[in-house]
C-alpha cells in the first residue's frame, strides 16, 4: 500500500473522528438547551426528554475513545496529528461532562415540579436563563472553532469566560437575598444554586475545549495560563 493511499485513509479516519465530535457536541448543546427550557417553563416531559438521551450521550463517548485508541494504535501519529487526537479525548470528556450537567439540571426541574414549588413562589429563573445563554454560545463558539481549528476564534472564548463567572456570582448574591428574605425559599433557592453552577461549568468545559483547540494548531499547553500569555501564544 503506498504512503499516498495510507495518508489518504489516515485523514478519512480523522475527519471522521472530528464530524463525530461535532455530532456530539450538538446533541450536548441541545440537552443544555433543552434542560434550560424546562427550567425556565418547568416542563416535565422536557426535562424528562433530556435525562432520556443521557444514555446516548455516555455512549458515543466510549465509542469515539475505543476508535481513537484503535487509530493511535494502527497509524502511529506524530507532531499535530498527535495532538489532534490527544484533544480529541480531551474534548469528548468534556463534552460528556456537559451532558452530565444538563442531565443534573433536568433531575433539579424534575424535584421542583414534584414538590411544587413553580406554583407557590416566583424564583428567579429568568436570570439562569440568560446565564445559560452564555455558556451555550460559548460552547457554540468552541465546537465551531474546533470545526475549523481556528485559533481566534478559540481565543474568543477564553476572553468571554468571565462574563459567566460574573453572572454567576450576581445570582448567588439574589439567591442569598431572597433566602434571607423569605426562608420559604431556602429549599429552592439551593437547588438554583446549584443549577447555577451547572450552567458555570458548561462554560468552564467550553474554555476547556478552546485551550485543546490552541494546543492542537500552536502545540503550546495554554492551561492554567494568563490570558495575556494566551494572546503571544496564538500570534
Amino acid at each position: 500500500m503506498s504512503d499516498k493511499h495510507m495518508s489518504t485513509q489516515f485523514d478519512a479516519e480523522l475527519s471522521g473522528i472530528s464530524g463525530r465530535v461535532l455530532e456530539m457536541g450538538g446533541l450536548v448543546e441541545s440537552q443544555v438547551s433543552q434542560a434550560v427550557k424546562a427550567l425556565t417553563d418547568f416542563d416535565g416531559e422536557l426535562a424528562a426528554d433530556v435525562l432520556a438521551h443521557e444514555d446516548r450521550v455516555n455512549q458515543m463517548e466510549v465509542e469515539i475513545d475505543r476508535d481513537l485508541s484503535a487509530i493511535i494504535a494502527r497509524r502511529q501519529p506524530t507532531a499535530r496529528d498527535l495532538r489532534l487526537l490527544i484533544a480529541v479525548s480531551k474534548t469528548i470528556a468534556n463534552l460528556e461532562r456537559v451532558g452530565d450537567e444538563a442531565a443534573r439540571i433536568a433531575r433539579t426541574v424534575q424535584r421542583l415540579i414534584n414538590t411544587g414549588v413553580s406554583t407557590r413562589l416566583r424564583l428567579p429563573v429568568s436570570d439562569l436563563g440568560f446565564e445559560a445563554e452564555l455558556a451555550i454560545a460559548q460552547l457554540r463558539k468552541a465546537l465551531d472553532a474546533f470545526a475549523r481549528l481556528d485559533t481566534a476564534r478559540a481565543l474568543e472564548v477564553l476572553k468571554q469566560d468571565d462574563q459567566i463567572d460574573q453572572e454567576f456570582d450576581g445570582l448567588m448574591r439574589k439567591l442569598i437575598t431572597d433566602m434571607m428574605e423569605d426562608p420559604r425559599t431556602i429549599s429552592s433557592s439551593i437547588d438554583l444554586v446549584f443549577v447555577a453552577k451547572a450552567i458555570e461549568r458548561v462554560g468552564d468545559h467550553a474554555k476547556n475545549l478552546a485551550e485543546a483547540i490552541i494546543y492542537v494548531v500552536k502545540g503550546t499547553d495554554v492551561r492554567h495560563t494568563s490570558l495575556e500569555d494566551v494572546e503571544n501564544a496564538v500570534r
